[in-house]
Parts: structure tokens; C-alpha cells; sequence
């Protein structure tokens, strides 16, 4: 416990001032001249309002749960402690305080990377990623500063045993996955719905430049690449990073009671070695729950190294430079990960159990990469589909995502099974922090994205001329690579993350005397599956309509202000940038309430009516479809952005081409895809997850 107390907190409190080293380097940096520090500080203000305006509604829900929960603590025979709601409350204030600072950073980058541009590429590049290191470094430092004084606090001056410590410490991952989702879903339905319906009233209509001046809806465009691909993928990541440590240290705590009762065939379903012959001491236990947060430390170190072979190296084979940081994080979180482990506990099956999640995660990242990339012939084959029509473009594009869901799949369930061989349940969720280990540098590679493709905006609205424009092109277009990559791979570890959260649902099920039938010939359990699997495609819907609804909205205004203030016949009139921004964000805010208490509720619902039974069918159903339709969204929609990206780069006729109106459409139907209901699906499926392990002592006493 000694070294954990040190190298634990040191892990978090180096990544935070490691942000604080990004930080300050990217602000020293040129915003550019006047014209671009104005652009950027309309993108700037529109991200802020939308935060504000979204946190009064999330500040309301989290009163709410937070007086449930501590009004459940005092319901008789319900097993819940006070501390659930405190834990909730601090889980929410540091997902969004993450988020918070990441979009921040983001839109101060933007100008100053469109600036760089204009020295080399490679200054571009460095300062757009250093932007997203801030991201990355906050969201893992926060994350295992929050877990561990956390549970330090409950466990050491609250003085509670170690199995009540980490049921409370399930309230945290309530708290962090419930603004998560707002997050994702809120930010989701704004940036779609402002690209969709400048791209069809722009591109398509009026036939202007992606990012012309002109479209009232420009800015607001700008604005959402901000929202949900910075502040909602940092939520969404540090939710699963938090539950999956978290699910770890659960496991544990509960193979402690099982030992302790003597039931040795659950143990060894825990972790294989602990049998009726096992000398088992209290400190050990300790260490097989600190063991997490280590591993997530030593990440943290790695990370770092990954982030500073990109800074320092540049150059320009910009993909080749990001996807190395990952190798090469990887590599050293095997290494430090696995020395780590073995001083900790000394035994190797745990190693084995973490590198099969790294491992998974980087298959599942390259797999993203293959079937979305526009030099990869899945992609180039939607493209060539554009020859007959838009039509054909989404029959292809269509093909493209439900195939990619193979290798995921299968990478999944690889890295389940070996796991689970080598380690039991705990190996399970071992390896989802094995996975989510290399977060720093991994997210990094991800918010680079929305940063290149604001600066490629700013570049093309501010006439920073061609040599510039092409530059951040460039930037752009592996952006999209990397953010596609980025949803592959959370999407990925929120499946694994789930996996581990159902089974440690089924232990403590059991811990808490509920009698849990997992039985196909329960009908309980089949009508939960039933449900489960149901809730996705709702939930799907209900994002995909809320986007096709506000674009409509969008479309409108940006006909109006095209023929109110004649702005494609005279250059010098100026459109309304603030109307679009406002719609945006009303329409995401009303829209994004339905979805988001449907995942909270249902769970508890389900629960009740049928018993814990029907919710672990609940769970395995939701997880089942929730993955798949969530790759298959997500990869498809990327397919068709880059579809577009190819026949742009000169293909088939290049820009304006039939081909190019062709693809346009797919791009179009793809946005809410992998931007909105794509993204948000992996938040829904975890989301239900942590819901049913913090009320599952309540459901039992109900029922």
C-alpha cells in the first residue's frame, strides 16, 4: 500500500503538469493576424455558450440523482451508503471539468495551428497535437487522482471495509458517464446538425466551398467539430477509463468476500489461483485492487514518451508520426505495466491479461483505419459506387459498415476469452485498463482532429492562401483518419469496459444474496435480452431523428440568410453566424433530454419488473447490439466522409463532379452516423452498465 500511496498520485499529478507544459506551449504561440483571431474567437465564444447553456441543464439532473441516491442511502434494507452520492457528484465535476478544459485548449489552437502552417507542416502538426496532449494528460490525470483519493477518503478516514468502498466508488463512474452521455448525445446532435445543413445548402445547393465565408452556417460547423469531437469523446473516454478501473477494483474487493465466506468456486471464477489452498492475507487484497490504478499510472508515464516522439520528431509523414506514438506507448505500457505488476503481485497471468487489451485495442484502431480510410479500397470502393448516383453510394457505404464489424468482433472476444484463461473476471476487466491505458497519447491523436480541421476552416475563411490551405488539408485529412481511428477505439473499449461491468454485475449480484438465474430457460432472463437488445436501435433513433429535425431547422435559416441578406450575389454583405450558432444549440439541448434519461431509466425499470435476472438479460442484450450497431454506424459513416475526401483529392472527376454531388450525399447521411448516434451508443451501453451495479442493492431489496 506504501508504494501505491506514491506512485498512484504521482502518476496523476505528472500528467497535470504535463497539460500545464502543453498548454503553455501552444499558447505562446501566433493566433495569426486579426481576421483569423476573429474567426477563431467566434468559434471560441459559440463552444462556450453551448457549454454553459448545456451545463444549467446537466447541473439540474445531477441535483436530482445526487438527492435520489442520497435519499435511497436511508431506505431500509437497501445496502446503499451515503457515500454513493458524493462520489456521483465528484465523478460528474471532473468528466465535465475535463471536457471542459480540452475544448478550451482546442479552440485557442485552432488560429495558432493555421498560423504554424504557414511556417512548415510540421509546426501544424506539433502545435495541433500538443493541443490535444492537454486533453489526453487531463483526462487520465483526473481520472486516477479522482479514482484513488476517492476511495482513500472512504476507506481510510471514513473508515469502511474494502467491498463497501468500491460498491460507493461505482457512484463516481454513475457520475462521470452520466455527463458523458449529455456530453456526447448534446454535442452530437449540434455539430451534425450544423454540418449537414450547411453542406447541403452550401456544397450541394449553392455549390460553394466546404468552408466558405459566405454559409451563415460556417461557424456554427466550426463550432460542433468542438463540441462533440473534443468535449464529448473526452467525457466518453473518461468514463470508460474511470469504470474500468473502477470494475478492477470491484472484482477484487469481491473475491475478498467470497474467500473469506469460503465459497473458493466463485473465487477461482474471480482470478484461477485463489483456492481453498491459498494463504490469503488482508494486504494482499489491497494490492490486486491498487493494481489498476497502477497499471493506469504507468500508462500515464508512457503516454507522455508517445506524445513527445510526435513533438519532438515532427516531420512530415504526419500519420506515420501519430500512429508510432501508439506503437510506441503501447510498447512501454507492456514493459512498465507488466514490471510493475510482476513487483506488485508477483505473477505474469495478470501481464498476459493486460497486454491482451492493448493488443486488442490497436487491432480494433487499425481495423477503424482500413475500412474508413480513403486510401484503402473500402472507401475507394463507395467512391467508385458514386459513378451511378448517390443511391449506390449508400448501398456501398452500407456494405462497408456492416462487414468492418468482423475484425472488431472477433478482437473483442479474443481478448475476452485469453483473459479470462489466464485471469478469470478479474483478467476481464485487467484488460480493459490494458486497453485504455495508453489514453494520454491515444486521445491525443484523436482531438488533433477537430483542431486540423478548425485550422483548415480558418485557413479557407481567412484567406491565408493556397500553399496554406493545402497545408492544412493535409493536417485535415489525417485528422479524419486519427478521429475515425479514435471512435473505433472507444467505441472498442467500451464493449470490453461493458464486459467487465456485466460480470462484475453477476458477482456482486451474487454477493448481495440475490438469487441470479442466467439460464436460457428462464424467461425472465430472455425477455431481458429481448429488451436489451431493443434499446440501441431506440436509442439510434431517437439521436438520428433529433439531428434530422435540427438540420431541417438549419437548412431553413441558412436558405433565409442567403436570400434575405443576397449573400452569393454580393461579397460584401456578411451573414448572421450567431443565428445558426443558436439554433444549434437549442435543438441539440431539447433534443438531447429523451435519449439520455431513456438510458438511465430503463435499467432501473427493468430491474424492478424483472428482478435481477431480467436486468442481467438486459445488459448482455444491450451490449450485444449496442457494439455492433455502434462499429457498424461509426465505420460506415467514416467510409463516407472519406469516400468524398477521395473523389476531392481529384478522383472521378474531382470537385463539383457528379461523382463529387454523390459522394457529398453519403458524407451527408454518414454525418449523424459517426459523429451522433455512432459515438454516443458506447456511452449508452456503459452508462446502463454502472446504473444497474449502483441501484442493484436497492432493485434487490425491492424485489
Amino acid at each position: 500500500m506504501d508504494i501505491s500511496n506514491v506512485l498512484i498520485p504521482t502518476g496523476g499529478i505528472v500528467a497535470l503538469l504535463f497539460a500545464t507544459f502543453l498548454f503553455f506551449k501552444v499558447r505562446r504561440q501566433s493566433p495569426g493576424n486579426e481576421k483569423m483571431q476573429e474567426l477563431s474567437n467566434a468559434i471560441r465564444e459559440g463552444a462556450m455558450a453551448f457549454l454553459k447553456s448545456e451545463y444549467k441543464v446537466l447541473i439540474v439532473f445531477v441535483v436530482i440523482v445526487t438527492g435520489l441516491l442520497f435519499a435511497a442511502s436511508f431506505f431500509e434494507g437497501s445496502n446503499m451508503h451515503w457515500g454513493t452520492a458524493l462520489a456521483f457528484v465528484i465523478g460528474a465535476i471532473l468528466s465535465a471539468v475535463a471536457g471542459n478544459i480540452g475544448m478550451r485548449v482546442a479552440t485557442m489552437s485552432n488560429a495558432r495551428t493555421a498560423e504554424g502552417t504557414k511556417k512548415s507542416l510540421s509546426k501544424g502538426l506539433i502545435i495541433a497535437f500538443s493541443s490535444g496532449g492537454v486533453m489526453g494528460m487531463c483526462v487520465v490525470g483526473l481520472g486516477v487522482l479522482g479514482v484513488f483519493s476517492s476511495f482513500v477518503f472512504f476507506n481510510s478516514f471514513i473508515d469502511l471495509d474494502l467491498f463497501t468502498t468500491t460498491n460507493i466508488l461505482f457512484g463516481f463512474g454513475f457520475g462521470a458517464s452520466s455527463i458523458a452521455l449529455f456530453a456526447r448525445v448534446g454535442g452530437g446532435i449540434y455539430t451534425k446538425s450544423a454540418d449537414v445543413g450547411a453542406d447541403l445548402v452550401g456544397k450541394v445547393e449553392a455549390g460553394i466551398p466546404e468552408d466558405d465565408p459566405r454559409n451563415p452556417a460556417v461557424i456554427a460547423d466550426q463550432v460542433g467539430d468542438n463540441v462533440g469531437d473534443v468535449a464529448g469523446m473526452g467525457a466518453d473516454l473518461f468514463e470508460s477509463y474511470v469504470d474500468s478501473i473502477i470494475a478492477t477494483m470491484a472484482l477484487a474487493a469481491i473475491l475478498g468476500m467470497f474467500f473469506i465466506s469460503g465459497n473458493f468456486d466463485i473465487t477461482q471464477k474471480i482470478i484461477p489461483w485463489f483456492d481453498s489452498n491459498y494463504v490469503f492475507v488482508q494486504s494482499e487484497l489491497v494490492r490486486y485492487i491498487m493494481l489498476p490504478l497502477i497499471v493506469a499510472g504507468m500508462g500515464i508515464l508512457s503516454a507522455i514518451i508517445g506524445i513527445l516522439v510526435v513533438i519532438l520528431g515532427g516531420g512530415k509523414n504526419i500519420y506515420g508520426a501519430l500512429r508510432n506514438s501508439l506503437f510506441i506507448a503501447t510498447i512501454l505500457t507492456s514493459i512498465l505495466g507488466g514490471a510493475a505488476t510482476w513487483y506488485l503481485l508477483g505473477r505474469l497471468e495478470p501481464v498476459y491479461a493486460m497486454v491482451a487489451g492493448l493488443v486488442g485495442g490497436i487491432i480494433i484502431g487499425l481495423s477503424t483505419e482500413y475500412f474508413t480510410s480513403e486510401k484503402r479500397k473500402p472507401a475507394q470502393s463507395i467512391a467508385e459506387a458514386s459513378r451511378t448516383g448517390p443511391a449506390t453510394v449508400i448501398i456501398q457505404g452500407l456494405q462497408v459498415g456492416m462487414i468492418s464489424t468482423i475484425i472488431p468482433i472477433i478482437a473483442v472476444a479474443a481478448a475476452m476469452i485469453f483473459a479470462y484463461e489466464v485471469s478469470g473476471f478479474y483478467g476481464i476487466a485487467l484488460s480493459a485498463v490494458g486497453m485504455l491505458s495508453i489514453l494520454g497519447v491515444s486521445l491525443a491523436t484523436d482531438c488533433y482532429g477537430p483542431v486540423a480541421d478548425n485550422a483548415q476552416g480558418i485557413a479557407e475563411m481567412a484567406g491565408m492562401g493556397t500553399e496554406v490551405r493545402e497545408r492544412t488539408e493535409q493536417l485535415d485529412a489525417v485528422g479524419n483518419t486519427t478521429a475515425a481511428m479514435g471512435k473505433g477505439f472507444a467505441i472498442g473499449s467500451a464493449a470490453i469496459t461493458s464486459l467487465a461491468l456485466i460480470f462484475t454485475f453477476i458477482m456482486m449480484a451474487k454477493s448481495l444474496g440475490a438469487n441470479i438465474n442466467l439460464s436460457l430457460e428462464d424467461p425472465y432472463l430472455v425477455s431481458g435480452l429481448f429488451i436489451g437488445a431493443m434499446l440501441p436501435f431506440v436509442f439510434a433513433a431517437l439521436t438520428m431523428g433529433a439531428v434530422g429535425k435540427a438540420a431541417y431547422a438549419m437548412v431553413e435559416e441558412v436558405r433565409y440568410q442567403f436570400k434575405k441578406f443576397k449573400l452569393l450575389e454580393n461579397d460584401k454583405n456578411k451573414p448572421d453566424y450567431k443565428r445558426c450558432v443558436k439554433i444549434s444549440t437549442n435543438m441539440a439541448l431539447k433534443k438531447m433530454i429523451l435519449p439520455s434519461l431513456m438510458a438511465v431509466i430503463s435499467p432501473i425499470v427493468v430491474g424492478i419488473v424483472l428482478k435481477p435476472t431480467g436486468l442481467g438479460g438486459l445488459l448482455m442484450g444491450s451490449i450485444t447490439t449496442g457494439f455492433l450497431l455502434a462499429v457498424f454506424l461509426a465505420n460506415s459513416g467514416g467510409a463516407w466522409d472519406n469516400a468524398k475526401k477521395y473523389v476531392e483529392s481529384g478522383h472521378l472527376g474531382g470537385k463539383g463532379s457528379d461523382a463529387h454531388k454523390a459522394t457529398i450525399i453519403g458524407d451527408t447521411v454518414g454525418d449523424p452516423c459517426k459523429d451522433t448516434s455512432g459515438p454516443s451508443l458506447n456511452i449508452l451501453i456503459k452508462l446502463m452498465s454502472i446504473v444497474s451495479l449502483v441501484f442493484l442493492p436497492l432493485i434487490i431489496a425491492l424485489t
